[in-house]
């Protein structure tokens, strides 16, 4: 892998930058592969990468059905944060976290990070004792964290308006200082590259049609460019998980839904922290280019489609102007949206599957991205070891047959709203 500095920057400017390797991509399918990944967002390109790198596992193909990153991965609002209450999520997002801190100087490459500080607002008395029992959790597990109150919080966040003539007056708010952003785009391709020098093969335009099974066990897939024998598969597809599953031969306890996000025209630097309204739900953050990222609930109706409704943009604006009334006169300038798999208790699965040597990377809702290298650590440690890393041990499959809940974000975790 070509080194990146200001050194290499300088040499190739002097070619008129016409001599850089290539990031990824470029080599023949083979016909059988040790490790076999379904999809190359984040997760899947973070599993290929840490399969190289930490266990020397390189005879690993991605397949992807698209382009890499173009998914979920490209889809989302790319907030990193580790304040969960469960103790088995707050620990494994925190493991993330401190991965994220490291991962552009492992990488070579700047995937962005900007721990800029995650705000979550409250508006009620039981907000503020939900976010001191979140708290107090969290800082019983080693986690940073604070609770502010007003004057505190209008110190971080002086644009905040915290007047008490609104119809739910901001009375304090969950900090987490290390919280923030990372970028989406570069993460994938900071994976991708990584991945690929330690000689995993990426494939993109590579859709996978069908799986391989014998007497229960998967033995390859079915490709648009034929097919690929492999000792194990996993499958890291966000929400298209059930539609793979089904192909597979089995289902899962999966809800999907389209989640909506959009973004502001460009603006001087005005919004410094990761801020969430917890009325109702709204988030803001401001991007490197200015523009101000917004969303806010699931959309309401199961459905495939990369879009949301207008009723949810009406709503989720709504609520923002009361955070920042001077929003009112900013111009929305564009609208996406990504395909989450949501389990009942608002946690993943993650591990083995009904079909033996195929597993799972999925249920990440709206908690996907912040988890994403923490997710492909773990599933590279299940696959080269052939039991399940510690901190996915809850996520199990399983725990929906035995009744196992300690994962249950269901009360603090976003839900989709009926109509």
């Amino acid at each position: 892998m070509q080194n990146y500095s200001i050194f290499s920057l300088a040499k190739h400017a002097l070619t008129g930058h016409l001599r850089w390797s290539r990031t990824f991509g470029g080599r023949p399918i083979r016909k059988h592969y040790d490790v076999v990944i379904v999809g190359g967002g984040g997760h899947g390109l973070a599993t290929a990468y840490y399969l190289a790198k930490n266990h020397g596992i390189t005879n690993v193909a991605v397949l992807e059905r698209g382009w890499m990153g173009g998914g979920n991965t490209g889809r989302n609002t790319t907030m990193i944060r580790s304040d969960y209450l469960q103790p088995a999520n707050s620990d494994f997002k925190e493991f993330s976290l401190q991965l994220w801190e490291g991962l552009s100087d492992e990488l070579n490459f700047n995937v962005m990070v900007s721990q800029r500080g995650y705000l979550d607002l409250a508006v009620s008395d039981s907000d503020i004792d939900s976010f001191t029992q979140r708290a107090n959790s969290l800082r019983l597990r080693g986690i940073d964290c604070e609770i502010l109150d007003v004057p505190q919080l209008k110190k971080v966040c002086p644009e905040l308006n915290v007047s008490s003539n609104t119809r739910y007056p901001i009375q304090g708010a969950f900090y987490q200082a290390r919280g923030g952003i990372a970028r989406h785009d570069a993460v994938a391709w900071g994976f991708a590259r990584g991945a690929h020098a330690l000689g995993v093969d990426i494939f993109e335009n590579c859709e996978v049609n069908d799986f391989i099974i014998n007497n229960n066990r998967v033995e390859g897939v079915k490709t648009a460019h034929g097919n690929i024998g492999a000792g194990k598969v996993l499958i890291s597809v966000a929400g298209s998980t059930s539609l793979m599953a089904a192909k597979a031969g089995f289902t899962l306890p999966l809800e999907t839904l389209p989640a909506q996000a959009f973004v502001s025209e460009s603006l001087k630097p005005i919004i410094n922290q990761v801020i969430n309204f917890n009325m109702g739900w709204a988030f803001i953050n401001q991007s490197d280019k200015g523009e101000l990222v917004m969303g806010g609930h699931i959309e309401p109706y199961n459905g495939y489609v990369q879009r949301g409704g207008f009723d949810r943009i009406e709503k989720t604006v709504s609520r923002l102007i009361t955070m920042f009334p001077f929003l009112s006169r900013v111009r929305i300038m564009r609208t996406w949206g990504g395909i989450v798999d949501i389990p009942m208790d608002r946690s993943p699965i993650l591990g083995p599957s009904p079909v033996d040597d195929l597993l799972l990377n999925c249920g990440w809702g709206y908690s996907g991205f912040k988890a994403t290298p923490a997710s492909g650590w773990c599933m590279a440690d299940s696959i080269a070891n052939g039991r399940t890393h510690a901190l996915s041990e809850p996520y199990a499959l399983s725990r929906f047959r035995d009744g196992y809940n300690s994962v249950d974000e269901g009360g603090y975790e976003p839900q989709p709203t009926a109509q």
